[in-house]
Protein backbone atom coordinates (compact mmCIF):
# COMPACT_ATOMS: atom_id res chain seq x y z
CA UNK A 1 0.00 0.00 0.00
CA UNK A 2 0.75 3.41 -0.56
CA UNK A 3 1.83 5.19 2.25
CA UNK A 4 0.18 8.87 3.36
CA UNK A 5 2.11 11.61 5.76
CA UNK A 6 0.05 13.21 7.67
CA UNK A 7 0.55 16.48 5.98
CA UNK A 8 -1.13 14.87 2.86
CA UNK A 9 -4.02 13.33 4.74
CA UNK A 10 -4.95 16.86 6.11
CA UNK A 11 -3.98 19.38 3.52
CA UNK A 12 -5.01 16.75 0.37
CA UNK A 13 -7.82 15.70 -1.68
CA UNK A 14 -9.79 14.53 1.60
CA UNK A 15 -9.25 17.88 3.45
CA UNK A 16 -10.25 16.07 6.64
CA UNK A 17 -9.56 18.72 9.29
CA UNK A 18 -7.80 18.09 12.78
CA UNK A 19 -9.21 17.61 15.75
CA UNK A 20 -9.86 20.19 17.64
CA UNK A 21 -8.25 18.85 20.93
CA UNK A 22 -5.37 17.85 18.60
CA UNK A 23 -5.47 14.45 19.83
CA UNK A 24 -6.56 13.37 16.11
CA UNK A 25 -9.66 12.25 14.04
CA UNK A 26 -11.43 9.39 12.48
CA UNK A 27 -11.32 8.73 9.41
CA UNK A 28 -13.74 5.79 7.81
CA UNK A 29 -12.88 4.16 11.28
CA UNK A 30 -9.36 4.99 10.92
CA UNK A 31 -7.41 7.11 13.83
CA UNK A 32 -5.42 10.02 12.40
CA UNK A 33 -3.01 11.18 14.46
CA UNK A 34 -0.95 14.41 14.77
CA UNK A 35 2.48 14.01 12.76
CA UNK A 36 3.92 14.10 16.12
CA UNK A 37 2.45 11.19 17.01
CA UNK A 38 1.97 9.11 14.45
CA UNK A 39 4.08 10.74 10.81
CA UNK A 40 2.83 8.52 8.93
CA UNK A 41 -0.21 6.02 8.06
CA UNK A 42 -1.00 3.19 5.65
CA UNK A 43 -3.93 3.70 3.70
CA UNK A 44 -4.94 1.83 0.70
CA UNK A 45 -6.25 3.02 -2.67
CA UNK A 46 -9.97 1.49 -1.88
CA UNK A 47 -9.96 3.73 1.20
CA UNK A 48 -8.60 6.61 -0.19
CA UNK A 49 -11.58 6.26 -3.50
CA UNK A 50 -14.25 5.83 -0.69
CA UNK A 51 -13.01 8.69 1.34
CA UNK A 52 -12.88 10.82 -2.12
CA UNK A 53 -16.66 9.76 -2.74
CA UNK A 54 -17.38 10.83 0.68
CA UNK A 55 -15.94 14.04 0.50
CA UNK A 56 -18.04 14.65 -2.89
CA UNK A 57 -21.31 13.64 -1.68
CA UNK A 58 -21.22 15.79 1.60
CA UNK A 59 -20.08 19.51 -0.77
CA UNK A 60 -22.98 18.07 -3.11
CA UNK A 61 -25.58 17.85 -0.23
CA UNK A 62 -24.01 21.27 1.22
CA UNK A 63 -24.33 22.50 -2.06
CA UNK A 64 -28.05 21.95 -2.60
CA UNK A 65 -28.87 23.33 1.16
CA UNK A 66 -27.44 26.35 0.41
CA UNK A 67 -29.66 26.49 -2.87
CA UNK A 68 -32.69 26.16 -0.64
CA UNK A 69 -31.80 28.02 1.96
CA UNK A 70 -32.66 31.43 0.31
CA UNK A 71 -36.14 29.59 -1.32
CA UNK A 72 -36.58 28.57 2.13
CA UNK A 73 -36.98 32.08 3.68
CA UNK A 74 -38.59 33.52 0.93
CA UNK A 75 -41.03 31.09 0.77
CA UNK A 76 -41.83 31.90 4.66
CA UNK A 77 -41.46 35.63 4.05
CA UNK A 78 -44.20 35.28 1.57
CA UNK A 79 -46.61 33.00 3.21
CA UNK A 80 -46.19 35.57 6.25
CA UNK A 81 -47.09 38.10 3.92
CA UNK A 82 -50.18 35.95 2.51
CA UNK A 83 -51.48 35.67 6.67
CA UNK A 84 -51.23 39.31 7.21
CA UNK A 85 -53.03 39.92 3.95
CA UNK A 86 -55.66 37.54 4.12
CA UNK A 87 -59.03 38.63 5.44
CA UNK A 88 -59.99 38.66 9.19
CA UNK A 89 -62.66 35.99 9.24
CA UNK A 90 -59.82 33.72 7.74
CA UNK A 91 -57.41 34.81 10.16
CA UNK A 92 -60.01 34.09 12.96
CA UNK A 93 -60.54 30.55 11.62
CA UNK A 94 -58.56 28.89 13.95
CA UNK A 95 -59.63 30.82 17.33
CA UNK A 96 -63.21 30.02 15.95
CA UNK A 97 -62.34 26.19 15.88
CA UNK A 98 -61.49 25.99 19.14
CA UNK A 99 -63.79 27.58 20.70
CA UNK A 100 -66.55 25.58 18.82
CA UNK A 101 -64.51 22.58 20.05
CA UNK A 102 -64.07 23.58 23.34
CA UNK A 103 -68.22 24.85 23.38
CA UNK A 104 -68.60 21.00 22.27
CA UNK A 105 -66.47 19.74 25.09
CA UNK A 106 -68.42 21.59 27.59
CA UNK A 107 -71.90 20.32 26.09
CA UNK A 108 -70.31 16.49 26.08
CA UNK A 109 -69.27 16.91 29.60
CA UNK A 110 -72.74 18.29 31.02
CA UNK A 111 -74.87 15.79 28.82
CA UNK A 112 -72.20 12.91 30.49
CA UNK A 113 -73.40 14.96 34.19
CA UNK A 114 -77.06 14.49 33.36
CA UNK A 115 -76.99 11.20 32.30
CA UNK A 116 -74.73 10.05 35.47
CA UNK A 117 -77.74 11.69 37.05
CA UNK A 118 -80.88 10.49 35.96
CA UNK A 119 -78.95 6.83 36.08
CA UNK A 120 -78.57 7.39 39.74
CA UNK A 121 -81.44 6.15 41.65
CA UNK A 122 -83.04 8.48 44.42
CA UNK A 123 -85.61 6.94 46.21
CA UNK A 124 -84.86 3.30 47.61
CA UNK A 125 -87.20 1.63 49.64
CA UNK A 126 -86.96 2.65 53.20
CA UNK A 127 -89.26 0.98 54.94
CA UNK A 128 -93.31 1.08 54.78
CA UNK A 129 -94.46 4.48 56.59
CA UNK A 130 -90.64 6.38 56.02
CA UNK A 131 -90.51 5.11 52.29
CA UNK A 132 -94.00 4.16 50.55
CA UNK A 133 -95.98 6.05 52.88
CA UNK A 134 -94.10 9.74 52.99
CA UNK A 135 -93.54 9.21 48.90
CA UNK A 136 -97.45 9.15 48.46
CA UNK A 137 -98.25 12.01 50.49
CA UNK A 138 -96.30 13.88 48.26
CA UNK A 139 -97.28 12.96 45.65
CA UNK A 140 -101.47 13.43 46.97
CA UNK A 141 -99.87 17.07 47.92
CA UNK A 142 -98.82 17.84 45.26
CA UNK A 143 -101.46 16.60 43.31
CA UNK A 144 -99.52 16.11 39.98
CA UNK A 145 -100.23 12.36 39.99
CA UNK A 146 -104.04 12.98 40.30
CA UNK A 147 -103.83 15.72 37.64
CA UNK A 148 -102.94 13.21 35.00
CA UNK A 149 -103.60 9.92 36.19
CA UNK A 150 -107.19 10.61 37.61
CA UNK A 151 -108.53 8.51 40.75
CA UNK A 152 -106.26 5.18 40.10
CA UNK A 153 -102.52 5.37 40.42
CA UNK A 154 -102.49 2.38 38.40
CA UNK A 155 -101.98 1.38 34.65
CA UNK A 156 -105.19 1.11 31.94
CA UNK A 157 -106.24 -1.60 29.77
CA UNK A 158 -106.21 -1.14 25.93
CA UNK A 159 -107.83 -3.84 23.92
CA UNK A 160 -106.01 -4.97 20.84
CA UNK A 161 -108.29 -2.60 18.09
CA UNK A 162 -107.23 -0.34 20.60
CA UNK A 163 -103.44 -0.84 19.94
CA UNK A 164 -104.01 -1.22 15.81
CA UNK A 165 -105.86 2.77 15.84
CA UNK A 166 -102.78 3.71 18.23
CA UNK A 167 -102.81 4.11 22.01
CA UNK A 168 -102.80 7.94 21.70
CA UNK A 169 -106.21 7.87 20.88
CA UNK A 170 -107.53 6.21 23.67
CA UNK A 171 -108.78 8.53 26.78
CA UNK A 172 -105.55 7.86 29.47
CA UNK A 173 -108.24 7.94 32.60
CA UNK A 174 -110.71 5.86 30.79
CA UNK A 175 -108.20 3.34 29.96
CA UNK A 176 -107.85 2.71 33.89
CA UNK A 177 -111.81 2.34 34.62
CA UNK A 178 -111.74 -0.17 31.84
CA UNK A 179 -108.42 -2.29 33.43
CA UNK A 180 -111.03 -2.06 36.68
CA UNK A 181 -113.92 -3.39 34.55
CA UNK A 182 -111.84 -6.39 33.08
CA UNK A 183 -110.08 -7.25 36.49
CA UNK A 184 -113.82 -7.67 37.95
CA UNK A 185 -115.12 -9.30 35.03
CA UNK A 186 -111.88 -11.52 34.95
CA UNK A 187 -112.61 -12.50 38.75
CA UNK A 188 -115.93 -13.45 38.26
CA UNK A 189 -117.41 -12.61 41.66
CA UNK A 190 -120.49 -10.50 39.73
CA UNK A 191 -121.33 -14.10 37.89
CA UNK A 192 -120.67 -16.64 41.05
CA UNK A 193 -124.74 -16.56 42.42
CA UNK A 194 -123.52 -18.28 45.46
CA UNK A 195 -121.32 -15.55 46.28
CA UNK A 196 -123.47 -12.64 47.84
CA UNK A 197 -121.40 -9.80 48.25
CA UNK A 198 -121.41 -8.47 51.56
CA UNK A 199 -117.97 -6.99 52.27
CA UNK A 200 -115.17 -5.80 50.41
CA UNK A 201 -111.07 -4.98 50.79
CA UNK A 202 -109.11 -2.94 48.83
CA UNK A 203 -105.40 -3.08 49.42
CA UNK A 204 -103.23 -0.25 48.58
CA UNK A 205 -106.50 1.58 47.36
CA UNK A 206 -104.41 5.27 46.44
CA UNK A 207 -106.67 7.88 46.86
CA UNK A 208 -109.68 5.53 46.27
CA UNK A 209 -110.55 5.21 42.43
CA UNK A 210 -111.00 1.67 42.38
CA UNK A 211 -112.68 1.60 45.98
CA UNK A 212 -115.64 3.86 44.80
CA UNK A 213 -116.03 2.09 41.60
CA UNK A 214 -116.59 -1.32 43.36
CA UNK A 215 -118.90 0.86 45.75
CA UNK A 216 -121.20 0.99 43.13
CA UNK A 217 -120.94 -1.84 41.57
CA UNK A 218 -121.98 -3.84 44.93
CA UNK A 219 -124.24 -1.13 46.41
CA UNK A 220 -125.08 -3.44 49.32
CA UNK A 221 -121.68 -4.03 50.18
CA UNK A 222 -119.23 -2.19 52.71
CA UNK A 223 -116.39 -1.40 50.90
CA UNK A 224 -112.98 -0.66 52.84
CA UNK A 225 -109.83 0.55 51.36
CA UNK A 226 -106.50 0.48 52.94
CA UNK A 227 -103.15 2.74 52.43
CA UNK A 228 -99.97 3.33 53.94
CA UNK A 229 -100.21 7.33 52.86
CA UNK A 230 -102.73 9.30 55.25
CA UNK A 231 -102.81 11.94 52.84
CA UNK A 232 -104.51 8.89 50.10
CA UNK A 233 -106.44 7.92 53.01
CA UNK A 234 -107.67 11.68 53.30
CA UNK A 235 -108.21 12.69 49.61
CA UNK A 236 -109.84 9.16 48.94
CA UNK A 237 -112.43 10.46 51.73
CA UNK A 238 -113.13 13.91 50.27
CA UNK A 239 -113.82 12.42 46.87
CA UNK A 240 -116.17 9.91 48.11
CA UNK A 241 -117.91 12.57 49.90
CA UNK A 242 -117.93 14.81 47.24
CA UNK A 243 -119.37 11.79 45.15
CA UNK A 244 -121.89 11.04 47.70
CA UNK A 245 -121.10 7.56 47.83
CA UNK A 246 -121.67 6.49 51.68
CA UNK A 247 -120.66 2.35 51.64
CA UNK A 248 -117.18 3.36 51.78
CA UNK A 249 -114.08 4.05 54.22
CA UNK A 250 -110.59 4.42 54.44
CA UNK A 251 -108.41 3.58 56.73
CA UNK A 252 -104.07 4.05 57.49
CA UNK A 253 -103.17 0.20 57.71
CA UNK A 254 -99.93 -1.73 57.10
CA UNK A 255 -101.31 -5.02 54.46
CA UNK A 256 -98.49 -7.28 56.00
CA UNK A 257 -100.44 -6.84 59.70
CA UNK A 258 -104.08 -5.94 59.37
CA UNK A 259 -106.30 -5.77 62.37
CA UNK A 260 -108.93 -6.97 60.84
CA UNK A 261 -110.41 -10.66 62.11
CA UNK A 262 -109.67 -13.63 60.05
CA UNK A 263 -112.34 -14.73 57.44
CA UNK A 264 -114.16 -11.20 56.96
CA UNK A 265 -114.14 -10.20 53.76
CA UNK A 266 -115.97 -11.93 50.95
CA UNK A 267 -113.55 -9.88 48.29
CA UNK A 268 -109.94 -8.78 48.77
CA UNK A 269 -108.74 -6.89 45.94
CA UNK A 270 -104.94 -5.88 44.98
CA UNK A 271 -104.27 -3.62 42.62
CA UNK A 272 -100.10 -3.09 42.35
CA UNK A 273 -99.75 -3.05 45.76
CA UNK A 274 -97.57 -5.97 46.12
CA UNK A 275 -94.75 -4.35 44.61
CA UNK A 276 -94.15 -2.40 47.72
CA UNK A 277 -94.08 -5.41 50.04
CA UNK A 278 -90.96 -6.24 51.43
CA UNK A 279 -92.62 -10.03 52.53
CA UNK A 280 -94.42 -11.27 49.40
CA UNK A 281 -95.41 -14.71 51.67
CA UNK A 282 -96.91 -12.08 54.52
CA UNK A 283 -98.54 -10.50 51.88
CA UNK A 284 -100.73 -12.81 50.23
CA UNK A 285 -101.18 -14.82 53.85
CA UNK A 286 -102.62 -11.97 55.20
CA UNK A 287 -105.27 -11.20 52.45
CA UNK A 288 -106.19 -15.23 52.51
CA UNK A 289 -106.58 -14.70 56.28
CA UNK A 290 -108.68 -12.12 56.02
CA UNK A 291 -110.78 -13.61 53.39
CA UNK A 292 -113.67 -15.49 53.97
CA UNK A 293 -114.51 -19.84 52.99
CA UNK A 294 -115.32 -19.56 49.30
CA UNK A 295 -114.15 -15.54 49.13
CA UNK A 296 -112.12 -14.46 45.96
CA UNK A 297 -108.68 -13.20 45.96
CA UNK A 298 -107.46 -10.96 43.22
CA UNK A 299 -103.82 -9.44 42.27
CA UNK A 300 -102.53 -7.26 39.76
CA UNK A 301 -99.09 -6.22 40.02
CA UNK A 302 -96.02 -5.02 38.20
CA UNK A 303 -93.82 -8.74 38.07
CA UNK A 304 -90.22 -9.69 37.16
CA UNK A 305 -89.90 -12.61 34.89
CA UNK A 306 -89.57 -16.36 36.18
CA UNK A 307 -86.21 -17.77 36.40
CA UNK A 308 -84.44 -19.91 35.12
CA UNK A 309 -83.02 -18.74 32.78
CA UNK A 310 -81.08 -16.90 35.37
CA UNK A 311 -80.99 -12.90 35.26
CA UNK A 312 -78.18 -11.55 33.24
CA UNK A 313 -75.91 -8.71 34.85
CA UNK A 314 -77.64 -6.03 32.96
CA UNK A 315 -81.07 -7.63 34.20
CA UNK A 316 -79.96 -7.09 37.64
CA UNK A 317 -78.57 -3.62 37.08
CA UNK A 318 -81.99 -2.33 35.23
CA UNK A 319 -84.17 -3.99 37.84
CA UNK A 320 -82.31 -2.27 40.58
CA UNK A 321 -82.75 1.10 39.16
CA UNK A 322 -86.68 0.28 39.12
CA UNK A 323 -86.31 -0.84 42.98
CA UNK A 324 -84.44 2.07 44.12
CA UNK A 325 -86.11 4.93 41.79
CA UNK A 326 -90.05 4.22 42.89
CA UNK A 327 -89.42 2.87 46.31
CA UNK A 328 -89.59 -1.15 45.85
CA UNK A 329 -88.05 -3.88 47.87
CA UNK A 330 -88.15 -6.25 45.05
CA UNK A 331 -90.20 -7.78 42.52
CA UNK A 332 -91.38 -11.42 42.00
CA UNK A 333 -93.00 -13.16 39.13
CA UNK A 334 -96.64 -14.10 39.04
CA UNK A 335 -95.90 -17.52 38.85
CA UNK A 336 -94.33 -17.36 41.99
CA UNK A 337 -97.08 -15.33 43.38
CA UNK A 338 -99.03 -18.26 42.43
CA UNK A 339 -96.99 -20.78 44.24
CA UNK A 340 -97.15 -18.94 46.93
CA UNK A 341 -100.89 -18.36 47.04
CA UNK A 342 -100.99 -22.49 46.81
CA UNK A 343 -98.50 -22.63 49.51
CA UNK A 344 -101.08 -21.67 52.10
CA UNK A 345 -103.03 -25.04 51.61
CA UNK A 346 -106.22 -22.58 51.68
CA UNK A 347 -106.89 -21.62 48.32
CA UNK A 348 -108.37 -23.00 45.46
CA UNK A 349 -108.90 -22.45 41.34
CA UNK A 350 -105.85 -20.54 41.73
CA UNK A 351 -104.48 -19.06 38.05
CA UNK A 352 -102.05 -16.63 37.30
CA UNK A 353 -101.64 -14.76 34.08
CA UNK A 354 -99.81 -12.68 31.92
CA UNK A 355 -101.38 -9.21 31.38
CA UNK A 356 -98.54 -7.39 29.97
CA UNK A 357 -99.95 -6.70 26.44
CA UNK A 358 -103.35 -4.64 27.07
CA UNK A 359 -101.55 -2.70 29.99
CA UNK A 360 -97.84 -1.86 28.50
CA UNK A 361 -99.33 1.12 26.56
CA UNK A 362 -99.85 2.87 29.50
CA UNK A 363 -96.40 4.10 30.41
CA UNK A 364 -95.28 5.57 27.04
CA UNK A 365 -99.27 7.08 27.07
CA UNK A 366 -98.59 8.79 30.55
CA UNK A 367 -95.73 10.38 29.16
CA UNK A 368 -97.53 11.92 26.27
CA UNK A 369 -100.48 12.93 28.35
CA UNK A 370 -97.92 15.16 30.46
CA UNK A 371 -96.37 16.51 27.22
CA UNK A 372 -99.26 17.43 25.74
CA UNK A 373 -100.39 19.58 28.57
CA UNK A 374 -97.45 20.53 30.68
CA UNK A 375 -99.40 23.78 32.20
CA UNK A 376 -100.12 22.36 35.43
CA UNK A 377 -96.49 21.15 36.21
CA UNK A 378 -95.20 24.77 34.94
CA UNK A 379 -97.55 26.37 37.35
CA UNK A 380 -96.63 24.09 40.16
CA UNK A 381 -92.90 24.78 39.43
CA UNK A 382 -93.82 29.23 39.41
CA UNK A 383 -96.07 28.49 43.03
CA UNK A 384 -94.64 28.25 46.27
CA UNK A 385 -95.05 24.86 46.98
CA UNK A 386 -93.71 22.80 45.90
CA UNK A 387 -92.03 25.11 43.28
CA UNK A 388 -89.19 24.25 40.97
CA UNK A 389 -88.33 21.29 42.49
CA UNK A 390 -91.06 20.01 40.98
CA UNK A 391 -89.46 20.14 37.38
CA UNK A 392 -86.75 17.72 38.42
CA UNK A 393 -89.42 15.33 39.91
CA UNK A 394 -91.37 14.81 37.01
CA UNK A 395 -88.48 14.49 34.73
CA UNK A 396 -86.51 11.86 37.03
CA UNK A 397 -90.59 10.20 36.37
CA UNK A 398 -90.58 10.18 32.90
CA UNK A 399 -86.99 8.32 32.80
CA UNK A 400 -88.40 6.32 35.07
CA UNK A 401 -91.56 5.78 33.14
CA UNK A 402 -89.69 4.76 30.03
CA UNK A 403 -87.38 2.78 31.59
CA UNK A 404 -90.31 0.58 32.61
CA UNK A 405 -91.77 0.36 29.55
CA UNK A 406 -88.57 -0.83 27.97
CA UNK A 407 -88.48 -3.72 30.59
CA UNK A 408 -91.90 -4.78 29.91
CA UNK A 409 -90.84 -4.51 26.47
CA UNK A 410 -88.32 -7.04 26.27
CA UNK A 411 -89.90 -9.59 28.88
CA UNK A 412 -87.79 -8.69 31.76
CA UNK A 413 -90.97 -7.00 33.88
CA UNK A 414 -94.81 -8.62 33.26
CA UNK A 415 -97.79 -7.49 34.01
CA UNK A 416 -99.10 -10.24 36.57
CA UNK A 417 -102.59 -11.08 37.60
CA UNK A 418 -103.45 -13.66 40.12
CA UNK A 419 -106.62 -14.85 41.58
CA UNK A 420 -107.75 -17.98 43.69
CA UNK A 421 -111.12 -18.93 46.27
CA UNK A 422 -110.79 -20.10 49.63
CA UNK A 423 -112.07 -23.09 50.26
CA UNK A 424 -114.74 -23.62 52.16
Amino acid sequence: PRVLSHEEIKHGPCSFPEAPNGQGMLLHGWVCAPTATLPRLRIDSSVRSDARTAAARNGAVRKRARACTPQLVMNGAAAAQSWKQAPPAFRGAPKAIGVVIAFGLLVYAFARAVKRLFDTPSRPYAGAEEGVGSEYDQWTDEGVLEHYWGEHVHLGYYTESEMERGYKKKDFKQAKYDFVDEMLRWTQVQNDDDLNVQKVLDVGCGIGGTSRILARRFPQAQITGITLSKEQARRAQELAKEQGIENVEFVVMDALAMSFEPNRFDLVWACESGEHMPDKEAYVREMVRVLKPRGRLAIATWCQRDTPPDLSPHDKECLQFLYDEWSHPFFISYQEYGRIMARTRAMTSISAEDWTKPTIASWRHSIWVGIWRPWFVIRKGFSKKPGPRIWYKVLREIVCLERMHRAFDRGLMQYGMIKGTKAA
